[in-house]
């Protein structure tokens, strides 16, 4: 898996401006996120084990001088000394490499998991954040046309067609919107901050957000068939192969040792006669084998093993369950999104005609402010709903794109 498809995330955004902004939060993110770069620390110590694989048990020293010098038809041992070496059966090294490989493979997947679930939280957090910033931006303007109203109003009360009760309901109304704006901004805060730390960068620092987006014609094409090679499901397949190499390394440990070694024995010369060889001091090649005779730890460690693998199938499939679920809503939420989005489009439109008939009665004379703050509430409903469904279908988008693209 190429690190370049963690970035597939941002597929689903509509312009490139806004696809470029939140890569390089991506960016950055990955970079400074210490549970990342703990586990790719993790990643680099599964590596090195690699290499401490390949190694031959200690090679053995052995000294020792006789007290009581044993004489031989050549002369007296004075002294022993032994070196030896035991190997392992043929291949087995090669297995422990494989098995430490598999294991770091496994922990590489848990990285790119990792870099995936940190691209997702950082997306949907970047959409939270547009919608806060929408929604202050539709509540600023409708602040805006309520104090053209209000003039409206105040016009009216001076000609006696309207009450200085009409004046305070919108003023009334003005002031429910400001509240609810300066509850925005604290909710930014709040975001802003869970977006920084996921950056792992101080809280007060400001981020950038697109101020504008809108929900594609045509839904991103992707194939369910996508959902198989999602990293969580790999990485069972590498846990499941990790247990095949343990066991190659059961079976060869299972398989008998041999050793070669050395011993080294000086001789002193005899005195008393001379012969042939007097003196000569005594070299002794040796080869031993260890031979695992009784071998139930192995075949429990091949049970074990069976097990193992049985269970990270099963708990394999358990978890396509999951990611399945977790599809079938994403899409339906989508879709969900989409709907309600033309939908209160529509709504909008038509209140937006009403509200053109309200300033037109005003003109000829005739105005009702109840029927204006009907009509403004209704739009800022629209306008609110509209931003909401705009934020879930990318929200959900980013969820697909997680969970199928490779």
């Amino acid at each position: 898996m190429k690190k370049k498809t963690l970035f597939l995330l941002i597929a689903v955004l509509a312009f490139s401006a806004k696809a470029q902004t939140l890569e390089s939060y991506l960016q950055e993110a990955e970079q400074n996120n210490p549970v990342i770069q703990a586990m790719e620390l993790r990643y680099n110590i599964a590596e090195e084990k690699v290499n401490e694989m390949n190694t031959l048990p200690n090679t053995t020293f052995g000294a020792g001088y006789f007290v009581s010098e044993p004489e031989t038809r050549v002369g007296a041992q004075r002294a022993r000394f032994s070196v030896s070496q035991m190997l392992p059966w043929f291949g087995t090294i090669t297995a422990r490499e494989n098995y430490a490989g598999s294991m770091a493979d496994a922990e590489y997947t848990e990285i790119v998991i990792a870099k995936r679930k940190l691209a997702l939280s950082l997306a949907q957090s970047y959409y939270v954040l547009y919608g806060i910033q929408a929604k202050k931006r539709v509540l600023e303007e409708n602040i805006a046309l309520l104090k053209t109203y209000e003039k409206l109003a105040l016009t009216s009360v001076e000609v006696g067609k309207a009450s200085a009760v009409d004046v305070l309901k919108l003023q009334i109304r003005q002031n429910e919107l400001q509240q609810q704006r300066q509850i925005l901004d604290q909710q930014y805060l709040a975001e802003q901050a869970v977006f920084n730390n996921l950056l792992n960068r101080d809280e007060s620092i400001g981020v950038e957000v697109v101020e504008e987006m809108q929900i594609p014609f045509e839904d991103p094409i992707l194939e369910k068939k996508g959902l198989t090679m999602n990293p969580e499901l790999i990485k069972y397949d590498q846990l499941f192969q990790s247990v095949a190499q343990s066991e190659l390394v059961n079976q060869k440990e299972n398989a008998p040792s041999f050793g070669i070694g050395l011993d080294y024995i000086p001789v002193s010369e005899r005195t008393d006669m001379m012969m042939s060889d007097n003196g000569k001091d005594v070299l002794m090649p040796m080869v031993t084998f260890s031979i695992p005779i009784f071998n139930n730890k192995f075949k429990s460690v091949t049970k074990q093993n069976q097990l193992r693998q049985k269970e990270i199938e099963l708990q394999k499939v358990e978890r396509l369950n999951v990611l399945e679920n977790t599809y079938a809503k994403a899409i339906s939420q989508r879709n969900e999104a989409r709907i309600a989005f033309e939908t209160q489009s529509k709504n909008l439109e038509q209140a937006k005609d009403a509200e053109e008939i309200l300033i037109k009665n005003y003109e000829t004379g005739t105005i009702n402010f109840n029927d204006v703050l009907d009509i403004q509430e209704l739009q800022l409903k629209f306008q609110t709903n509209q931003i909401q469904s705009t934020q879930l279908y990318y929200m959900q988008s980013v969820t697909i794109n997680y969970l199928i693209n490779k």
